[in-house]
C-alpha cells in the first residue's frame, strides 16, 4: 500500500498558496484492506474512506470510464493493480494532477509544474471531454488564476464538446455548484469569458451571453456593452469581498437589457421589469438558493429606484424600503445596497467614486426604525387605519431627517 497527496494541495504548494484541504489516493490496496486498518468508507460511486484519526479522504486509485452523456455517466473500476500514473490520467487539467509521496518526492506524468510556471490551464488527456463539468471547472480556475491562459488545444476541445451537446446534459445543481464557486473567485468575470469563448456560456446561462453586444447608455461608457459592464460590475463585487447573494446580484441585475426595443437603443427604459422576469426564470432552470434568488430579483427591480435616491422624495423612499422589506430584513438591504453600489461602481474609472445613496437610504432606514410602530398601533382606534398612521409616521421622520440634512449642508456652504 502506497499513499499519495494529490491534486490542489500539491499544486497550491508549488504556487505558494495557502490550501487546508488535502486529498489522498492509495495505491496497491484493496476496500477490505481499508477496512482492516480502521478507515471507514464513504464514498458512494467509488471507495472513498475517512482516516480514523485525522478525518481526511483516502481514495483508492481508480480508473473511469464513460458509459452515457452527462456527469453521471461514467463506470468506475477500482483494484490493488490501478497504478498512480492511472489515476492522474483520469484528471482535468495538468496542475491537479500532480501527487507527492510521503518523503516529497513530486510525482508529475502529465507536466504540470510546467504549465504552473508557464501560467497555463491544459487538459490531461481525451478524457478531459467525456465530462461536460469539467469545462465550468476550468473556468473556475480561470477565475481563480487570473493570470493563466488556457490553452489553445483545450480550448479547441472544450468547443468541440459544447458543439456535440455535451453541456446540455449538465444537470442543473452542479452548473450552480460550479457557478457559485466561480463567483466566490478573485476574478469572476474569468470564468464567464472562458465559458463564453468556448460557446458553453450561451447554452448555460443564455441570459447572461445575450447582454454581449448590446449597448449601454450613452451617458456611461458607450465603448463598453451591457455584458462587459456586467462582468465590471461582478469583479468589483468580488474586488470588495462582497458574499455570493452579492455577487450573483450583480451577474443578473441588468438582464432585461438584452430585450430592449432597438428602437429604445441605447435607452434601456422599463428593463427592470424584464430583467425581473428574466432573473426569474434563471433562477427556476438552475434551481438557485432562496437567499441568492431574493436578492437577485430585489436588485434587477430596485437598482434604478436606488441608484436615483437622492432625487426622490420622503414618501416614495419609505415606500421603497418598505417594498424591500428593509426594516425586518436590513441585514437583506444592506446586501442589496452592495450590490447597487457594484453597480454603479462597476465602470470605466468609476471604482472609487463614493456611492451617495447607500448612505442615504442607510440613513433613512435608522429614521424609520425609530419610529415607534407599536405605540402608533396601540393609540389608534380604528385597527384598520395602522399600517396608514404607522406609514405617515415613517413620511414624517424621514422628511425631518432629509430638511435637517439640507439645513445642515445649507450652513456648511456658507462657511
Amino acid at each position: 500500500m502506497q499513499i499519495y497527496v494529490v491534486g490542489g494541495a500539491v499544486r497550491d504548494e508549488l504556487l505558494g498558496r495557502a490550501n487546508a484541504d488535502r486529498d489522498y489516493v492509495v495505491v496497491g490496496a484493496s476496500p477490505q484492506a481499508m477496512l482492516d486498518q480502521g478507515f471507514r468508507p464513504v464514498g458512494k460511486d467509488f471507495p472513498v474512506f475517512l482516516h480514523p484519526e485525522t478525518h481526511e479522504e483516502y481514495a483508492l486509485a481508480r480508473t473511469e470510464r464513460k458509459t452515457g452523456h452527462g456527469y453521471h455517466g461514467f463506470a468506475f473500476h477500482a483494484a490493488p493493480d490501478v497504478t498512480l500514473t492511472e489515476d492522474l490520467a483520469r484528471r482535468d487539467l495538468t496542475i491537479n494532477a500532480m501527487a507527492r509521496t510521503d518523503d516529497g518526492t513530486l510525482v508529475d506524468p502529465f507536466h504540470g509544474q510546467r504549465d504552473l510556471a508557464a501560467r497555463i490551464l491544459r487538459h490531461v488527456g481525451p478524457a478531459f471531454a467525456e465530462d461536460p463539468v469539467r469545462i465550468l471547472r476550468l473556468a473556475r480556475f480561470a477565475a481563480r488564476f487570473a493570470d493563466f491562459s488556457v490553452a489553445p488545444e483545450t480550448l479547441a476541445l472544450m468547443r468541440g464538446m459544447v458543439a456535440g451537446g455535451e453541456v446540455d446534459h449538465l444537470v442543473a445543481e452542479r452548473v450552480w455548484q460550479e457557478l457559485a464557486k466561480g463567483l466566490m473567485e478573485a476574478a469572476p468575470s474569468r470564468m464567464f469569458t472562458v465559458l463564453r469563448e468556448c460557446g458553453a456560456l450561451v447554452r448555460l446561462l443564455p441570459e447572461v451571453d445575450a447582454l454581449f453586444g448590446v449597448p449601454q447608455r450613452a451617458d456611461y461608457h458607450p465603448e463598453i456593452d451591457s455584458g462587459v459592464h456586467t462582468l465590471m460590475v461582478v469583479d468589483e463585487a468580488a474586488r470588495r469581498d462582497f458574499a455570493l447573494p452579492v455577487r450573483f446580484a450583480a451577474l443578473t441585475h441588468n438582464l432585461g437589457k438584452a430585450t430592449t426595443p432597438a428602437d429604445l437603443l441605447p435607452r434601456h427604459h422599463g428593463h427592470e421589469a424584464r430583467s425581473v422576469r428574466l432573473t426569474t426564470a434563471l433562477c427556476e432552470r438552475l434551481r438557485v438558493p432562496g437567499e441568492c434568488r431574493d436578492l437577485a430579483l430585489l436588485a434587477a427591480r430596485y437598482h434604478g429606484d436606488i441608484h436615483r435616491a437622492g432625487e426622490l422624495r420622503a414618501t416614495t423612499l419609505v415606500t421603497l424600503l418598505e417594498r424591500c422589506d428593509a426594516l425586518r430584513r436590513p441585514e437583506r438591504f444592506t446586501q442589496l445596497l452592495q450590490a447597487c453600489q457594484c453597480d454603479y461602481n462597476g465602470r470605466l474609472g468609476w471604482g472609487a467614486r463614493p456611492y451617495a445613496s447607500s448612505r442615504l437610504l442607510l440613513a433613512v432606514l435608522a429614521a424609520v426604525r425609530r419610529v415607534d410602530a407599536g405605540a402608533i398601533a396601540a393609540a389608534c382606534a380604528d385597527k384598520a387605519k395602522i399600517p396608514e398612521r404607522i406609514h405617515a409616521a415613517r413620511v414624517a421622520a424621514v422628511a425631518a431627517m432629509l430638511e435637517q440634512a439640507r439645513n445642515q449642508q445649507d450652513e456648511g456652504g456658507e462657511d
